[in-house]
């Protein structure tokens, strides 16, 4: 017996999961995910500044912390997040090549040669970042990491962050807060100088 089509197609709403033997989700999603989806869907298409006070859905990233809209213990925003990821991982390779475990023009040549960069990103991540409360590109754009309950940042809260940090994914999971995931679980949050 093969399938019949049926000359009126069935007519449901877009946002229900049609499958037997599932609930109905729509209420449910738009109840835990509807504010940050409609959130991030206006970031994605919007052409303006990303961090317009107006756009984020309770006034601005770290309003929730206590933290102040613009200025010094602001939320650090993703362009400047961005570019100390991107200078923390130049003076990493700039390191690996000076030792010799990497080459811009052969590149790293094995498995094991990329896993020593990686860990030269991390020793570096937390070195500074239990110094001098930021890592060398958080320091060159501004930046410091400082823990929610104040004080010093300590040690085991860097290689928790760093930890994850170079699992790359809890970095993508960012809340309404932008901290990331790795900030959340360390406890810590990337405000500016």
């Amino acid at each position: 017996m093969g399938w019949v089509m049926s000359e009126a197609p069935i007519k449901a709403p877009p946002t229900r999961l049609l499958t037997r033997g599932f609930p109905d989700v729509t209420g449910l999603f738009q109840a835990c995910y509807g504010r940050p989806v409609a959130y991030a869907c206006r970031m994605a298409s919007s052409s303006s500044r990303p961090s317009a006070p107006s756009e984020h859905p309770d006034g601005w990233p770290g309003k929730d912390l206590g933290l102040p809209e613009d200025g010094p213990r602001s939320v650090g925003r993703i362009g400047r997040r961005i570019v100390a990821l991107l200078i923390d991982g130049a003076l990493a390779d700039l390191i690996a090549y000076v030792t010799g475990v990497w080459s811009p023009v052969n590149g790293s040549g094995d498995i094991a040669h990329s896993w020593v960069q990686l860990a030269i990103f991390a020793a570096l991540q937390v070195l500074f970042i239990c110094l001098l409360s930021g890592s060398f590109g958080h320091i060159c754009v501004g930046l410091r990491v400082v823990p929610m309950r104040g004080g010093y940042v300590g040690v085991w809260r860097p290689v928790v962050r760093t930890v994850l940090l170079c699992l790359v994914v809890p970095a993508l999971i960012i809340d309404r807060d932008s901290r990331g995931a790795h900030d959340r679980i360390a406890g810590t949050v990337l405000v500016r100088r």
